[in-house]
C-alpha cells in the first residue's frame, strides 16, 4: 500500500480539491507520496524534489527515462531563488508570466538540496510557479519544491482531468486531487535561461514565443544541438495515442477518426470531434489531449488530423502532434507539466 493509501477505498483514490482534500494531499506528499494534482497546463504527478526516494516514484510510475530531467514546481518566486541563479533577462520573464505555464531552465545553486534525480545529474533545473488555485494552495502548504511531470505513462497522451490519471496510473499514484479540467490543455513552455548570451526554446507551450520574445526584449533561439537533455519533451515520441496519427489531413478514410479544427470539418468520418469549430487556439490547446484520448478506440484504425495554424498556441498544438505522429520505433518520452 503506498503512502497516501487508506483501507476501504479504491486505489488510488480521487478526492475533491477543496480545503481539507488539499490538506490531505500535502501531508502524503511529505511524507514521501506521489499526489497528482491539476495544473494551469496538465495534471502533474507531484513528489517532494528534494527526496531521492520519493523521486525515485515517480520514474518508477512513468516509466520515465532516467536522463530526462522534471520540472520543479514552487509556490512563489522568493523560493524559486534560494535554489537558482537568476540574471536580468531571466527575472523579467518570471515577474511577466509567473504564476503560469512558463518554465525556466536555470542554473542551479552549489550544494543544492533538490535530488539529482529530478535534475538527471545536470547543473541546471526547470523552475515552475503554476498558476492554478490548487496547485497554488498545494505548494503553499507543503512548504517544499515539488517534482511534478506529467501525470501519465511516459510517451501518451498528458491527462487534462482526474480520470485520466486514474486510467493510465491506477495504484501507481496514493492520491489524485479533482480540481477539474485544464484550462490551458498543454505543458508548459520551457526556456533555457541558463546561457547569459542567448534564449533558447526548448519546448512551446502554453505561453506563445512572440509574447516571450516582447518581455525578453530579444529573440528566442530555436533548440539546434544535441547536448544534454535540458527538458521534458525533447526525447523521442510522445503525447502519442495507440493509433497512429496522420497530419495535414485533406481527406478521410472510411475506417479513420477525424480530428478536425475550425467551421468547416472533413466530410465522410464516421467518428469526428472539432478542437475548435470557432477555429480558437486556445480552446484547441485545452481541448486536444482529451479529444486524441476519445478517438483513440476500437474501430479506428488511425486519427486524420486536419491542418492547424502554426501561430500562437497553435506552435504548441503542432509540436505536440508531430512528435505523437512520429513511429513506433522511436524511444519514447514524455512531458512535464
Amino acid at each position: 500500500m503506498g503512502a497516501g493509501s487508506e483501507p476501504g477505498f479504491m486505489r488510488p483514490e480521487i478526492v475533491r480539491a477543496d480545503g481539507k482534500g488539499i490538506r490531505r494531499a500535502a501531508a502524503v506528499l511529505r511524507r514521501g507520496g506521489l499526489v497528482a494534482f491539476p495544473t494551469e497546463t496538465v495534471y502533474g504527478l507531484g513528489a517532494i524534489a528534494t527526496q531521492d526516494v520519493a523521486t525515485a516514484r515517480i520514474f518508477l510510475a512513468k516509466g520515465r527515462p532516467a536522463n530526462n530531467p522534471l520540472i520543479v514546481h514552487l509556490a512563489a518566486l522568493e523560493q524559486a531563488l534560494g535554489f537558482v541563479w537568476m540574471d536580468e533577462r531571466a527575472r523579467r520573464l518570471a515577474e511577466a508570466f509567473w504564476p503560469g505555464p512558463l518554465t525556466l531552465v536555470l542554473p542551479l545553486k552549489t550544494r543544492s538540496v533538490i535530488s539529482k534525480l529530478a535534475t538527471a545529474g545536470l547543473s541546471t533545473v526547470g523552475i515552475r510557479i503554476p498558476a492554478h488555485p490548487v496547485a497554488r494552495k498545494l505548494l503553499e502548504l507543503t512548504g517544499l519544491p515539488v517534482a511534478a511531470p506529467s501525470a501519465n505513462p511516459s510517451g501518451r497522451p498528458s491527462p487534462t482531468r482526474a480520470e485520466h490519471v486514474r486510467a493510465d496510473l491506477g495504484d501507481a499514484v496514493d492520491l489524485i486531487l479533482d480540481g477539474g479540467p485544464c484550462p490551458v490543455g498543454v505543458e508548459s513552455t520551457v526556456i533555457d535561461a541558463s546561457d547569459p548570451e542567448r534564449l533558447v526554446l526548448l519546448r512551446p507551450g502554453g505561453v506563445p514565443r512572440e509574447r516571450l520574445e516582447k518581455v525578453a526584449g530579444v529573440a528566442v533561439a530555436p533548440l539546434t544541438d544535441d547536448g544534454p537533455v535540458r527538458s521534458p519533451g525533447l526525447v523521442g515520441r510522445h503525447y502519442a495515442p495507440r493509433r497512429p496519427l496522420r497530419l495535414e489531413a485533406r481527406a478521410v478514410a472510411p475506417d479513420e477518426a477525424l480530428l478536425a479544427f475550425g467551421p468547416e470539418p472533413l466530410e465522410g468520418a464516421r467518428v469526428m470531434l472539432n478542437l475548435s469549430p470557432a477555429g480558437d487556439l486556445e480552446e484547441a490547446a485545452a481541448n486536444l489531449f482529451a479529444m486524441l484520448r476519445a478517438l483513440d478506440r476500437e474501430g479506428v484504425r488511425a486519427i486524420a488530423v486536419m491542418p492547424i495554424p502554426r501561430e500562437g498556441l497553435g506552435e504548441a498544438i503542432n509540436d505536440r502532434l508531430q512528435r505523437a505522429a512520429l513511429p513506433d520505433t522511436e524511444a519514447t518520452g514524455t512531458a512535464g507539466a
